[in-house]
């Protein structure tokens, strides 16, 4: 099994920052992509941004020169850092990493999620 144990969330004004940090652990073989999705009450969840293990990157429009997705091999970690921070940008905030299981000598693919932060952007 792989785990993701995620953190950083909280409440923030508006224009502020946040940096939200994403560990995984377990029975990992190798990491191909970490990302970063959103979900609000009643939208489905959407790709907030993504890293690959070459460490090419790709940010919804939204977000796009506000926050800054990186990725630290050496921790199977990923961090989303968010600067100007606006009200929309309020929703649970889940880590999704996919790569190789290494339970058996097959390597099956794996995709796992966190269990999500809370971001709340508000005066």
């Amino acid at each position: 099994q792989v785990r993701l144990v995620e953190s950083g969330g909280g409440l923030v004004q508006p224009g502020g920052s946040l940096r939200l940090s994403c560990a995984a652990s377990g029975s990992i073989f190798s990491i191909n992509a970490m990302g970063w999705y959103r979900q609000v009450p009643g939208k489905q969840r959407e790709l907030v941004a993504r890293i690959t293990s070459g460490g090419n990157t790709i940010y919804a429009d939204s977000v796009k020169g506000r926050f800054t997705i990186s990725r630290d091999n050496a921790r199977n970690t990923v961090y989303l850092q968010m600067k100007s921070l606006k009200p929309e940008d309020t929703a649970v905030y889940y880590c999704n990493v996919e790569g190789r299981d290494r339970t058996t000598i097959y390597r099956p693919a794996f995709s796992s999620w966190g269990q999500g932060t809370q971001v709340t952007v508000s005066s």
